[in-house]
């Protein structure tokens, strides 16, 4: 996760293999938690750890997550 003033990052990583699984960015964090979803269960990921990255969980983070979790992503 990774929020500047304009653009807002969003990424599945495994931190085992040390592989970015899906990654997704824009300006809207709706439509940027909506594509991560998406690419997440098209992986057939259905569970991540949420790391907000030491941002505060409201504003565009929160938005992101609620997204996700209206995808089907669970955490």
């Amino acid at each position: 996760m990774f929020r500047s003033n304009k653009y807002i990052y969003g990424q599945i990583i495994d931190d085992e293999k040390g592989l970015t699984l899906a990654a997704s960015y824009g300006t809207n964090p709706k439509e940027v938690g909506e594509r991560l979803g998406q690419l997440a269960l098209k992986k057939k990921i259905k569970a991540i750890v949420f790391d907000r990255s030491g941002y505060r969980y409201h504003g565009k983070i929160k938005i992101l997550a609620d997204s996700l979790r209206e995808k089907g992503v669970d955490f």
